[in-house]
């Protein structure tokens, strides 16, 4: 077995805990993987290689925040990631430090007897003829290339090929639940449960919109964009295209999904700390 560790950058906290990890993944039996920067704050850079071979691991591990396990995702592909929390909110790095050498020992074990406590959560991605977004763990946003007044888009919003909405906004978020905590929550979207199968659809700052609304999670939601020569989309906030307008983008659940193990995150006692 080999598991893949990745500190966040900068954090003598995080990598401290990764150089702990790997000590207990070494004595579980397993073979241990460093990205290169971690390699690097640890001292050792001949041992770190580029991030996509995470793909290659049994098991992920990203200790940091949030954005640490989005930035492993978005490189394991179908890998389970174990989220080690440094004391941010938590959605989705449910682990503390001081427990994670045994969480990360535990799921080794689990994976020699084939036993790996594994849950799955969506990603979404965006299309047209010609063009795909990169998956996205939260959400996808499409949007002009500026908001505020005098800005934003013309849109018609569909869902399954029936009309939801349209008219002017800054633009329109699709989100999953695992994101409903995030830039929707931040454009006056629902919480959704991360139990709860289902997409977001919010519109960012309509002229005259509709509230934001839950769907199915094999919709297909599209956004018909006018009035202005580009449309930009989002992929959780990182990876953005620019589109030539008019143009319609069709989002929809992709694989793989995100695979999260470990122990799972108390989505209330995280809510908590948003305030």
């Amino acid at each position: 077995m080999e598991v893949g560790i990745v500190a966040r950058k900068g954090s003598e906290r995080a990598v401290t805990v990764a150089d702990e990890l790997r000590e207990a993944v070494a004595d579980a039996g397993a073979s241990v993987w460093l990205d290169a920067e971690t390699a690097a704050a640890l001292g050792e850079p001949a041992a770190g290689r580029a991030v996509g071979a995470l793909a290659d691991c049994d098991l992920a591990v990203a200790v940091g925040g949030d954005g640490t396990f989005l930035f492993v995702a978005r490189n394991a592909e179908d890998t389970p990631i174990v989220g080690v929390n440094l004391g941010e909110v938590g959605f989705l790095n449910a682990v503390p430090p001081e427990a994670a050498a045994e969480a990360v020992r535990s799921e080794v074990e689990a994976f020699d007897r084939g036993a790996m406590n594994v849950r799955e959560a969506p990603r979404l991605a965006a299309r047209t003829d010609d063009w795909t977004s990169v998956p996205a763990a939260n959400e996808i946003v499409i949007q002009g290339g500026r908001r505020g007044p005098g800005a934003g888009i013309d849109y018609e919003l569909r869902v399954d090929g029936s009309r939801y909405a349209g008219g002017h906004a800054d633009g329109v978020l699709i989100a999953t639940p695992t994101g409903s905590t995030a830039y929707n929550l931040s454009e006056g979207g629902p919480l959704v449960h991360p139990a709860v199968s289902g997409l977001i659809v919010n519109e960012m700052a309509a002229d005259d919109g509709m509230p934001p609304l839950v769907v199915d999670a094999d919709a297909t939601v599209s956004v018909a964009v006018e009035g202005v020569e580009e449309a930009v989309v989002a992929s959780d906030g990182r990876n953005v295209a620019t589109l030539p307008a008019p143009t319609e983008v069709a989002v929809q659940r992709t694989t793989p999904s995100m695979y999260i193990a470990g122990p799972p995150s108390d989505f209330f006692e995280a809510l908590g700390k948003l305030s």
